[in-house]
């Protein structure tokens, strides 16, 4: 009986296989710049992506990036490129790439922290050791965000 009812519940949810799980950052592949897979199978959310992105708690995109859309907020940065027109330099797939491991994309030398890579940076705290900054979902948010940002 379990057996058919996890089928039914699999076919009313629109999978064949259990709830699917976030991408961990270990096993996220990085080839040639991009991540073509969603890290949760699921799209993002501009509107979540956008608080995240203005969030000083978390990824603090703004204390590097100048974002004409977020002109109510203070205090951008202008360490980082202006993402205004982010959407149209660059495919969602170099965009998930570069949030989750700048490192890699950019090279070493770049400020940018990776946001979903237990390398997230020099001189980490001991308390934020082996963990990201982001979880899976809020970088495929900021990705859907980002992707509004058109010239």
């Amino acid at each position: 009986m379990w057996k058919y009812s996890a089928v039914l519940l699999a076919a009313l949810i629109g999978t064949n296989s259990a709830i699917a799980a976030d991408t961990a950052p270990t096993d996220v592949k990085i080839n040639e710049g991009e991540i073509s897979s969603s890290l949760t199978g699921k799209a993002g959310d501009p509107a979540s992506g956008r608080e995240w992105y203005a969030g000083r708690k978390l990824g603090n995109c703004l204390a590097c990036h100048q974002t004409t859309d977020l002109k109510e907020l203070p205090f951008h940065g202008e360490v980082g490129p202006p993402m205004d027109g982010v959407a149209d330099r660059y495919e969602v797939a170099e965009l998930r790439a570069i949030l989750v491991n700048s490192k890699e994309v950019l090279g070493d030398e770049t400020i940018m922290p990776g946001f979903y890579t237990f390398k997230a940076g020099v001189r980490v705290a001991d308390k934020f050791q082996n963990k990201t900054i982001l979880q899976a979902q809020q970088v495929e948010d900021i990705i859907a965000y980002l992707k509004t940002l058109k010239e």
